[in-house]
Order: structure tokens, then sequence, then C-alpha cells
């Protein structure tokens, strides 16, 4: 067992002995989830899973203490540090993280929020300002969000609930896409983020786990329930992208500072 000794326990929690870690639930997710039920840092953990918005929300609120958040939630926590090699990312297309509309950007007037998401929503919000040269009206809480009331009403939406959702809408937009060609840069839209120190050693072999995940997606493959109107092997194997560059902690910083400047 690694020395968690420096790592504040939560006097409520059973798992005193283990670390407590947030994960998304979404199928992006699930190399990572495989390496981990597939190795022994599994008996060293505490896991849940839940979606994006939760994830972070568990991170800021110290019940858990590392998180895969959306990296603009980092934002809101007094420490942070990133403690694995791997993210979720894409260079150009992610397939999973869209505007849907059925006018064009330029021609929209109010765009309904993610309630699941943070980061894709602040990334919609500064390719809106910087990108469009758009200000629409935003909605956070729309009653039916995933509809266009309008035809100048647009919504974002990410993860499993866009598979196959492209051929029902004039106008898509991808938003990693759309920061590529705004940037030139890759984007990350969440990595794994502890609100406190880690030890090493436990980091370490997270890392490796995280990786065997990684290099046994055929193994995945085989478990999968595949489908008719999205490339699930595609989507896990070429528009996801988990390594975590330099260019993506690049553009994860410039992405804090758009969001700082909206």
């Amino acid at each position: 067992m690694p020395n968690i000794s420096n790592i504040p326990k939560n006097r409520n929690s059973e798992f005193v002995n283990k670390i407590r870690i947030s994960a998304v639930s979404y199928t992006n997710t699930k190399p990572f989830l495989y390496g981990i039920q597939h190795t022994d840092i599994i008996n060293k953990i505490d896991l849940s899973l839940d979606i994006p918005s939760d994830c972070a929300q568990k991170l800021i609120d110290d019940v858990v203490d590392i998180g895969l958040i959306p990296v603009a939630a980092a934002l809101s926590l007094p420490q942070w540090e990133i403690v694995s090699d791997y993210c979720i990312g894409a260079v150009g297309a992610v397939n999973s993280v869209f505007i849907f509309s059925n006018s064009d950007i330029k021609d929209v007037t109010t765009i309904q929020l993610d309630p699941q998401s943070r980061s894709s929503n602040n990334l919609a919000r500064v390719l809106l300002k910087n990108h469009w040269l758009v200000n629409p009206k935003q909605l956070s809480n729309a009653p039916d969000y995933a509809q266009s009331v309008d035809e100048k009403t647009a919504f974002v939406q990410i993860g499993d609930r866009t598979f196959g959702k492209k051929q029902q809408y004039k106008y898509v937009y991808d938003l990693s896409e759309e920061w590529q060609k705004m940037t030139g840069l890759p984007f990350t839209f969440a990595a794994w983020i502890a609100n406190k120190p880690i030890p090493q050693d436990f980091m370490d072999e997270f890392n490796e786990s995280l990786k065997y995940g990684l290099d046994h997606r055929e193994d995945l493959f085989k478990q999968l329930p595949m489908r008719d109107d999205f490339d699930l092997v595609d989507y896990l194997m070429v528009k996801i992208d988990y390594d975590l560059t330099a260019d993506k902690k690049k553009a994860l910083y410039l992405f804090h500072d758009y969001i700082k400047a909206l």
C-alpha cells in the first residue's frame, strides 16, 4: 500500500486507507476504467462514476482526492495538480462535443447549455466570443435543453447522448475541431487532477493502470455493445486522444486564460 499519511482523511469515510477517486461515467472513460478494474490499483482506491459536473463538484468539495474532471473546474480549486500522463483530449474533431443547430451559428440568437457540462459550456462561450464573434443569449436551465425550440435556438451537448445525432441537425459544430481552427492546438476536455499532494508511488502505479487500459482497448471492444449509428472503435482509438502532450497542456492553460477573459 502507498503511504497516504499526508492525505487528509474524511472522518465519515469507511475508506480511510484508500484514495478516493471520481471518474466520468461516459464511454470515452471506459479504457481508463478497464485498466483500473484489471490491475491491483482497484484494491487501493474508492472509485465512483459520475457525470462531469458532479465529478468536478466532488473534487471541489473534497469528497474525493482525485478526479477525472473537466479542466475548466480546476479554476475553482484553491490547490490542484495533474497526476497522470493521460487525459480525455482530441486533436481536431472529437465527435462527442457539439453545438447542434437548425441555423448557421452566426444567426443563432439563443444557445442552451448542457447541464452535465462545465468545460464544454465554457468552450462554447469562448468560441462564440472569440471564434465566431457572436453573442447569443445563453440559457443554463432550459426545461428541455436538448431541443431547438425555434430555428435560431442552438444547444450544447456532450458525451454519449450525442452518439448518432449528427444527422438530425442541419448545422453541427464539433467544438474541439473549432478550437483547433481558432488556436492551432489540440484540446483537453478532462484531466486526472488532485486537490492535495498525492504520493508519487501511488501516482506511478495509477498511471500504469491507465496505460494498461489504453493498451488493451481491443479486449475492451469485445465487451462493448457496438452501434449501427456510431463507430465506437474509431471514437476510442482515433477521435479520443488520450496522451496529455505538451501541446494539450498548453491548450489547457490557454483555455483557462480565455475563460478568465469571458
